[in-house]
């Protein structure tokens, strides 16, 4: 449960089907256990990326890892003690050079982020989503009755009003007055005061924080110290240059004037990036696929006292040049990282390698967040797949770690690839002692949502008598661990 009182909610699939693999385009050899995200806190999203999930729009997936043909990795670039790469650096001066100069470079194959990397959605084939908001959860009509295990709920489902709400609707009797005043504006609620005020509030901090962020100040290194990245980015670029390129930061929220300012403009450019660069047909990258996988979101944006300025959440980094846009990369913001999601651009810069290019500024502002943050010092690129030797560049950022699929520890990607070279699948994790630490336990404290009532699981089945749905709820739990599963709701119907 978030400190603003919100809970993330799930319905589980399970995942004992085979599909067709975006890698090695194996029919039905891409095995994962998936659930639907009707809403998630940005912890709870952390915990399940620090154990093999990963999202597409509200669809949450996890690899089953000694199963499926192409075993993925979750893998993180430590931000802080990142140092760009010989490549790296060429790809930061051929990208200045176009905007000093205008030099367009020939056209060459970008290996440097996402480029034949296959849209998530092949994880929801033979996966109905559910139906538009089918549980319609307010959190103020949930009531909570999860602190005692055996508490009994036969006449508990009734929702509670939440302490706000009830003193709101106490009856006080008006003092006597000379009636409406014709010459004054229309009487506002305090709340829709307060709320309007709050709203002005955070988008007045959120530009302010944008415009601080988004576009790295370089740091200057000493003599004997080697370029920092902020200096690569910033090198060579005159106070004139031929073309302009700003990099703007922007909420994923129909509610934020500059998202829907630029939402056609960004569909238009996912499409036509989805049918150059990845042969779709134009049905399958339309606008609502658009909207679905990388605008709709299951994280609540959220600020915390020690998060950063911009907040937690998802957003769009969208790269502007001479007024249009030319690349979009959809992040997370969470508690300890960045999380890349996707990234689409104009196929007529492909020769500008943009896909290492806004890896680096991504990580460059990690850098900066962790400036205002300090736990926010990681870069996740998603799954490195070491079978699939296209997918090798993420292995490039380095420092870096994969996550161990059994013990859900880090190791350095150097201790890792002798092993997948061996074998595409890999405990990682060298010490047969090591465990997970937050395997599940007590499976009776698993929190679940039923009738908009939140209980464990030990007091659903003694509701549920004859419930059949144990091995399917312990095998979830095992999935996200004994400390998701106290805090996330398992929708049950």
């Amino acid at each position: 449960m978030a400190a603003g009182g919100s809970y993330s909610i799930v319905e589980y699939f399970g995942g004992d089907d085979g599909y067709r693999c975006g890698y090695c385009k194996h029919e039905n050899g891409n095995f994962s256990h998936g659930m639907w995200s009707h809403t998630m806190t940005v912890q709870d999203y952390q915990d399940l990326i620090d154990r093999g999930w990963r999202r597409s729009g509200k669809y949450v997936y996890k690899p089953v890892m000694n199963k499926t043909c192409c075993p993925q990795y979750t893998i993180r670039c430590h931000a802080l003690n990142f140092h760009p790469s010989k490549t790296h650096k060429k790809t930061l001066k051929k990208v200045n050079r176009f905007l000093s100069k205008g030099e367009m470079p020939v056209e060459q194959h970008d290996e440097g982020h996402h480029e034949g990397e296959p849209m998530d959605s092949v994880h929801e084939e033979g996966v109905q989503p559910p139906p538009q908001d089918p549980l319609k959860i307010d959190h103020s009509e949930v009531q909570d009755i999860s602190t005692s295990p055996d508490t009994d709920t036969t006449n508990s489902t009734a929702p509670t009003m939440p302490r706000d709400d009830a003193e709101k609707t106490t009856n006080v009797t008006p003092k006597p007055g000379k009636g409406v005043d014709p010459n004054r504006p229309l009487c506002r609620k305090a709340k829709d005061l307060r709320k309007e005020r709050r709203l002005q509030k955070e988008q007045q901090k959120h530009q302010e924080a944008v415009s601080s962020t988004v576009n790295p100040a370089p740091s200057k290194s000493s003599s004997n110290q080697p370029k920092s990245l902020e200096e690569f980015i910033t090198e060579s670029l005159p106070n004139d240059p031929l073309h302009r390129l700003e990099v703007r930061l922007v909420p994923v929220s129909f509610e934020d004037p500059d998202f829907l300012a630029s939402y056609e403009q960004s569909a238009a450019l996912y499409a036509r990036y989805q049918m150059t660069v990845h042969g779709d047909a134009a049905y399958e990258c339309g606008e609502s696929e658009f909207k679905r996988f990388l605008c709709d979101s299951p994280l609540e944006a959220e600020t915390a006292p020690d998060g950063p300025d911009v907040g937690y959440g998802s957003f769009h980094q969208q790269y502007w040049l001479d007024g249009r846009i030319v690349a979009v990369g959809v992040l997370d913001i969470l508690p300890s990282c960045v999380s890349s999601v996707y990234l689409y651009y104009h196929p007529e810069f492909s020769s500008l390698s943009l896909g290492t290019y806004s890896a680096l500024r991504e990580i460059a502002f990690t850098r900066q967040l962790q400036q205002q943050s300090p736990k926010l010092s990681y870069y996740y690129l998603g799954f490195y797949v070491h079978s699939c030797p296209k997918m090798h560049y993420k292995g490039q950022y380095r420092p870096s770690d994969l996550l161990c699929p059994e013990t859900y520890t880090w190791l350095t990607i150097e201790r890792c690839i002798p092993r997948l070279d061996i074998s595409a699948y890999s405990r990682l994790n060298e010490n047969a002692r090591a465990g997970d630490a937050r395997a599940l336990k007590e499976l009776g404290r698993v929190l679940v949502l039923h009738r908009r009532t939140v209980m464990p699981y030990a007091a659903y089945a003694r509701k549920r008598k004859g419930s059949n749905d144990e091995k399917e709820v312990e095998q979830y739990a095992s999935l996200v661990g004994q400390t998701c599963a106290e805090r996330i709701l398992l929708y049950r119907a």
